[in-house]
């Protein structure tokens, strides 16, 4: 089965059933090691969804992490919108911090799993292939993922290290953003409303709504075209040249800037219009059609395959840290599509971008329990207070009467 990388989930789930869109599934009656928890488990994401059983059942790995090892894995028994016609994938790996496992973080994720019992150091990377390749191209482009370490050949120059904010998805903090090295000039906090984070998942370049706006504007009035269709910034259109031409040339670099590990310093990752200017196939005999592969968000900026597709992506979980160095593989034409440079200083950024209060599930019930946890105790001091013995209690004068409970609950405060 082929199955998608996700850094934005937590849940291994393969296709259970056949599906119209799915040229193959686990038949999970035929497996001699399978083993039904019998837990409905259901998974959300920005696009689509799906329902399926939780089980376990028993990888081997080909390669490197030698050994057979037992995880937690769903099958797929209904979804909407999640497999689409023409995919290449039969299911999903997710790869993010148990904080998003479903239907609880009880559930352990592959990557811990594989982590305990192969006794792997807790990181892994990724570099994905497809620079300045149609979006709609059969076969894969391919890519390397690494469980257990970091591989020097799929790298070029330096590795930069910016921090893991929160362990849930892998939230990182944004400083600004460059267009044609030009700053969008807006309040830090913008880029992390309500948080930035990295996730192989998502296609695009996910921008939110005022930084993308800043940022059409920005690409608008640098690149080297004087009218643009609306419909192509949003991604209802496609814009088409010559075949003899290409585009590339007319549009500005795209730069987002990170913390470094020291706090006082930042870097930057730029991706050159090849990435996010990106051909579609087959749409016309003499041109060649393209897509923005930039969007906008309402509840995060996410760092898709759009930028990734640029870069060797570290996720060192064992040092809270996510690492950027250049991909050999990000190159159009012989020419690089990306770029790391760095340091700079952090003088001109507020010292934290980052709202101190993330609204997220784990969050909410750790909130929701604290609220219990006051009222129960709020409760047991009213009961021990009504159940005193009389003796105990203020002697009122004839002038000073209670006569209802209410009022004897006031008095008792006082």
């Amino acid at each position: 089965l082929n199955i998608l990388v996700d850094t934005g989930s937590s849940n291994f789930a393969v296709a259970g059933v056949p599906d119209p869109d799915v040229t193959s599934y686990f038949n999970s009656e035929l497996s001699s090691t399978y083993k039904s928890q019998g837990i409905e488990v259901t998974v959300k994401y920005s696009q689509g969804s799906w329902t399926g059983v939780l089980g376990t059942d028993v990888i081997t790995m080909p390669k490197g992490v030698y050994g057979s090892y037992t995880i937690n894995i769903a099958t797929i028994l209904e979804s909407e919108n999640f497999f689409l016609p023409g995919v290449k994938w039969h299911g999903i790996l997710g790869l993010a911090y148990d904080a998003l496992a479903k239907p609880s973080s009880s559930v352990e994720t592959f990557f811990d799993s594989l982590v305990r019992q192969a006794k792997i150091p807790n990181v892994f990377s990724l570099q994905m292939c497809g620079a300045g390749l149609p979006v709609s191209g059969s076969g894969t482009n391919g890519g390397s993922l690494v469980l257990g370490g970091i591989e020097p050949s799929l790298y070029k120059g330096d590795i930069w290290y910016t921090p893991i904010k929160e362990e849930w998805y892998y939230q990182v903090e944004i400083l600004k953003l460059e267009v044609g090295g030009q700053n969008l000039e807006l309040d830090c906090r913008e880029y992390n409303a309500d948080k930035a984070i990295v996730d192989s998942g998502t296609t695009l370049l996910r921008l939110p709504q005022k930084v993308f706006s800043a940022v059409v504007q920005a690409i608008a009035r640098t690149s080297l075209i004087q009218e643009f269709s609306s419909g192509f910034w949003t991604g209802s259109q496609l814009a088409c040249w010559d075949k003899t031409e290409t585009p590339w040339s007319l549009f500005p670099k795209l730069s987002i800037y990170l913390r470094d590990e020291n706090s006082s310093r930042s870097f930057r990752i730029s991706i050159l219009p090849q990435l996010y200017i990106q051909p579609i196939l087959g749409i016309g005999e003499n041109l060649q059609c393209y897509r923005f592969g930039i969007s906008s968000s309402t509840n995060a900026l996410v760092i898709g395959a759009t930028v990734m597709e640029g870069f060797y992506v570290i996720f060192d979980r064992a040092q809270r840290r996510v690492g950027f160095a250049v991909s050999p593989c990000a190159e159009v034409d012989g020419s690089p599509a990306s770029e790391i440079e760095g340091p700079f200083t952090t003088g001109d950024v507020a010292s934290n971008c980052v709202s101190s209060v993330s609204f997220h599930e784990p969050v909410l019930w750790i909130a929701s329990y604290a609220l219990m946890s006051l009222c129960g105790i709020i409760l047991l001091v009213l009961i021990i207070l009504l159940l005193i013995p009389p003796r105990c209690q203020h002697r009122y004068t004839d002038n000073d009467v209670v006569n209802d409970e209410s009022s004897l609950v006031r008095h008792r405060w006082k």
